[in-house]
């Protein structure tokens, strides 16, 4: 089995989860992407999320919040993606740039708007009471 390596920034502000949307596609994802050889999961999250919403991560502030794995979004049966998320405060405004059309605030009510990978976690953090069922849109 093929498994896609990615890093990404699990940030849950009033019951709703940071998530991001590429250009020309309609499925919401977690931010932050893959590793360059040699680079730290801490300093791939900095980097990926400088790229994509224009904010600083604090490193000092990055904290493991789980790794989830299953079937990848958009790929042939068999290839997984196994993300490792991580929170971290940011400075800086929040801005859409890169590859990001844009980016929302979801709640467990997006789950049928989300990559595989992140319905997973959406159920994990709704169990765990850090994300609302349905809320009004921000």
């Amino acid at each position: 089995m093929t498994a896609i390596d990615k890093v990404a920034w699990l940030h849950v502000v009033d019951g709703r989860v940071l998530a991001a949307r590429s250009a020309g596609k309609d499925t919401w994802y977690l931010p932050g992407g893959k590793r360059e050889p040699g680079e730290s999961d801490v300093a791939t999250l900095i980097r990926e999320i400088a790229e994509e919403l224009s904010v600083t991560l604090d490193p000092v502030t990055a904290r493991p919040a789980g790794v989830w794995e299953t079937q990848a979004h958009g790929r042939a049966d068999g290839v997984l993606v196994r993300m490792t998320c991580y929170t971290a405060e940011y400075t800086g405004e929040l801005t859409a740039s890169s590859e990001i059309a844009s980016f929302g605030w979801l709640t467990l009510a997006d789950r049928a708007q989300v990559s595989p990978a992140v319905a997973l976690i959406l159920d994990d953090l709704f169990a765990r009471g850090e994300l609302a069922a349905d809320l009004p849109p921000r």
